[in-house]
C-alpha cells in the first residue's frame, strides 16, 4: 500500500495536523523535500511533500502566497509542510487561504518535529513498501513458473497473471491472433488489439507498447529472443501497473519466451521431417511418404490438399521477411483450425501443403490481398518484404509432382503480371463482372450501398462517386481526387463518412472487395 500524506498525519510521532486540502490527503507522497527558496519548482518532479519555514518568503503577504501555492499545485507537489515556531508562531493566514483556494494540502509540523524525522518517516515507509512489492513479486514469478509447467502451461499462467494484477492478460501468436485469454470475458478485449500486435511485431524483439482505450489500460509486450517476435503479451488493467504486478508480467513474459522458443525448436524439426516427405512425394514414392508422415502430416494425405509456392517480389532479396510472415500466418491459421501443414522453408522461396478449401489457404490468400491493398495505397512498387504466390489446384499425393508445376507456373504469371498471388485455376478465367448479373448479387450491393445513395439524394456529399473512384484508384488519394476534382483532403473526409455511415473499416480488403463488387454490379447494364 502506498505512503500517503494520511499516513504521515496518522504518524504518532510526527504529531502532524491538518490546515488545508483535508479531502486529499490520500495523495501518494513519492519524497519529501525541504527547500526555502522563494521559487523551489525548478527542483520538483512531481509527488512531493514539501517542507518550509517561510525563511525567504513574506507568508503573510495574500498575493505572493497565492502566485507561491499555485506554481507549487502546477508542479505537482502534493502538500506543504509548515514549520511552526521558527520564523512563524503560527502558520500565516494568508498561506493557509491560499492552499484552501488550490485544494492543497497544507500540514502543520510542531517545533519538536524536525523536518528530518518526517523525512525518514516518509523513507522508512516507501523503503517497506518496495520490499512488500519485490517479495509479492518473487512470489508471484514462483507461481507463474509453476503455472508454466502445469498440464495446461500458457493457460494456466495467463489465468494466475490476470490475477496478480487484478485483470486480464492474453496470449498472441506470430500473426496477432488470439491464442488464449483469461478471464474468458476478456476474449473480446484482446481480439480488438491485433492490429496493434501486428504493429508491435514489425519492430525488433524485444519491443513493448501502451494501448490506452476507453475500458482499461494495455501494455503489449512481445515474445522472442531474436530480432522477429515469436508472439505477443497483453494485460489490460485500469490502472498503471505497480512494482509488484511489473515484476509478475516480467515473470510471464520470460516464461512465456521460454515456451515459444522450445516450441520454435520442435517446430525446426518437423520442418527436416516435412521436407523428407515433400522430397519423397516429389520423386514418386507416395506410399513411403505416408509411412515416414505418420500422425504428424498423415491426415494431410488423406484428403485433397493444395501446394503453395512464394517467392519475395524482388528477386535476390536476402533472408526475405515476407517469407516468415507468410509462414507464420498460415501456420497460426492451421494451427487455430486443428488443420495439418506441411510447411518447407527453401533457400529463397516457401513450400506448402495445405488443406483444400481449409484455413491456411484462406490466411495465404488474406495476406496476398492484405499486400495488394497495400501496394494499392502506396504506389510505390514492391517492399522488400512483398512476395508473388502460387497456389496449385487440389491435389492428391500421387500429383503432387504436376502440382508443384502448376503452382510454380500460377507464380510466374503473378510475378508477371505485378500480383501477390494467383490461382493455377484462374490463369484461363474470364472477367468475373458477368457473374454479377444474379438478381441475389444484386440485392446484396443495393442493400450495401443504400445508406449511401440515400445520403447523396439528400445532397450532403457525393459518396457513391467518391468511393467508386478511390476503389477504382486502389486507395491512390491523389488520383482519385483528381479523377473527382476534387482537393485529397475532401476526399478523405468522405471516405470517413463512408466508413461512418456503412460502421465498417476501408482498410479491410474484405470490405473493399464487396464494395467494389456492390459497385460493379449495380452500375451494369444487367443491373
Amino acid at each position: 500500500m502506498p505512503l500517503t500524506l494520511a499516513s504521515l498525519v496518522q504518524h504518532s510521532a510526527l504529531k502532524l495536523s491538518v490546515r488545508a486540502g483535508e479531502d486529499r490527503l490520500d495523495t501518494p507522497v513519492r519524497w519529501a523535500h525541504v527547500s526555502e527558496l522563494a521559487d523551489p519548482v525548478p527542483y520538483m518532479e512531481g509527488g512531493e511533500l514539501l517542507l518550509i519555514t517561510a525563511m525567504k518568503l513574506d507568508a503573510e503577504d495574500p498575493q505572493e502566497m497565492r502566485r507561491y501555492v499555485r506554481r507549487l499545485a502546477a508542479a505537482g507537489v502534493v502538500g506543504i509542510g509548515f514549520a511552526v515556531g521558527v520564523n512563524y508562531e503560527a502558520i500565516p493566514e494568508a498561506l493557509v487561504e491560499a492552499a484552501r483556494a488550490e485544494d492543497l494540502p497544507l500540514l502543520e509540523v510542531p517545533r519538536r518535529t524536525p523536518f528530518l524525522a518526517i523525512s525518514k518517516a516518509v523513507s522508512a515507509a516507501l523503503a517497506a513498501d518496495q520490499y512488500r512489492a519485490v517479495t509479492a513479486g518473487f512470489e508471484a514469478q514462483r507461481e507463474l513458473t509453476r503455472a508454466a509447467l502445469s498440464a495446461d502451461g500458457p493457460a494456466e499462467l495467463l489465468a494466475r497473471l490476470a490475477a496478480h494484477v487484478h485483470g486480464w492478460a492474453a496470449l498472441y501468436d506470430t500473426s496477432g491472433a488470439v491464442v488464449a485469454v483469461a478471464p474468458e470475458w476478456a476474449a473480446r478485449r484482446a481480439a480488438r488489439l491485433t492490429p496493434d500486435v501486428e504493429r508491435l511485431r514489425e519492430r525488433p524483439a524485444p519491443a513493448s507498447a501502451v494501448v490506452g482505450g476507453s475500458e482499461d489500460r494495455v501494455e503489449l509486450q512481445s515474445l522472442g529472443t531474436g530480432r522477429r517476435a515469436r508472439g505477443a503479451l497483453a494485460v489490460g488493467t485500469g490502472a498503471p501497473l505497480g512494482t509488484a504486478e511489473r515484476y509478475a508480467v516480467h515473470s510471464a513474459v520470460a516464461l512465456l519466451t521460454l515456451t515459444t522458443e522450445r516450441s520454435r525448436s520442435l517446430h525446426d524439426a518437423e520442418s527436416r521431417l516435412g521436407a523428407a516427405v515433400l522430397r519423397m512425394l516429389l520423386d514418386g514414392e507416395a506410399e513411403h511418404a505416408r509411412a515416414v508422415a505418420g500422425d504428424l502430416y498423415g491426415p494431410l494425405l488423406e484428403a485433397p490438399f493444395r501446394l503453395i509456392v512464394a517467392e519475395p517480389a524482388l528477386p535476390g532479396t536476402a533472408q526475405p521477411q515476407g517469407l516468415a510472415l507468410l509462414a507464420d500466418a498460415v501456420e497460426s491459421a492451421a494451427a487455430r483450425a486443428g488443420e495439418a501443414l506441411l510447411v518447407v522453408p527453401e533457400p529463397g522461396r516457401l513450400v506448402v501443403l495445405a488443406a483444400d478449401g481449409g484455413a491456411a489457404v484462406q490466411a495465404c490468400a488474406e495476406h496476398a490481398e492484405a499486400l495488394e491493398s497495400r501496394r494499392g495505397r502506396d504506389a510505390t512498387g514492391p517492399e522488400p518484404d512483398e512476395l508473388v504466390v502460387g497456389l496449385s489446384a487440389a491435389a492428391v499425393p500421387s500429383g503432387v509432382a504436376a502440382a508443384f508445376k502448376q503452382a510454380d507456373q500460377a507464380l510466374a504469371v503473378a510475378r508477371r503480371r505485378g500480383r501477390p498471388m494467383v490461382e493455377h485455376e484462374d490463369l484461363a478465367a474470364g472477367s468475373v463482372l458477368p457473374l454479377l448479373a444474379d438478381e441475389a448479387v444484386r440485392a446484396f450491393a443495393d442493400g450495401t450501398l443504400r445508406a449511401l445513395r440515400e445520403h447523396d439524394e439528400k445532397g450532403r456529399g457525393d459518396l457513391v462517386a467518391s468511393l467508386q473512384a478511390w476503389l477504382s484508384r486502389h486507395g491512390q488519394w491523389d488520383a482519385a481526387a483528381a479523377d473527382l476534382g476534387v482537393h485529397r483532403h475532401t476526399l478523405r473526409y468522405r471516405m470517413r463518412r463512408v466508413e461512418e455511415i456503412l460502421g465498417r473499416s476501408l482498410d479491410d480488403p474484405d470490405v473493399r472487395m464487396e464494395l467494389w463488387l456492390a459497385l460493379k454490379a449495380t452500375s451494369s447494364p444487367a443491373a
